[in-house]
């Protein structure tokens, strides 16, 4: 069975819960593993989603979105101009 990955709402949520328990006075260590990850998990998900409230998610995810959406549009553009260049120099 495959290992379900948790959604970047889900990660954010998991951070802010080792924050509250260290701040009952729990040891990091300890906070971690009641979340259920490893410590390199933890500190890549602290690098990648630390600080970010749900609303910064969700702007991240639309621009995430917009810049693929946008990557898309001129890699089609580049290929039309180059099949319009080679059909002007007669290559075809």
């Amino acid at each position: 069975m495959a290992i379900k990955r948790p959604k970047p709402e889900e990660i954010v949520v998991k951070l802010r819960q080792v924050e509250v328990l260290m701040g009952q006075g729990m040891p990091r260590i300890d906070a971690i593993r009641q979340i259920g990850v490893t410590e390199q998990t933890y500190y890549r998900w602290k690098k990648k989603y630390g600080g970010m409230g749900t609303e910064q998610l969700k702007e991240l995810k639309r621009l995430q979105k917009e810049n693929e959406r946008l990557r898309r549009a001129v890699s089609d553009l580049t290929l039309d101009k180059l099949i319009l260049k080679e059909a002007a120099s007669g290559n075809f």
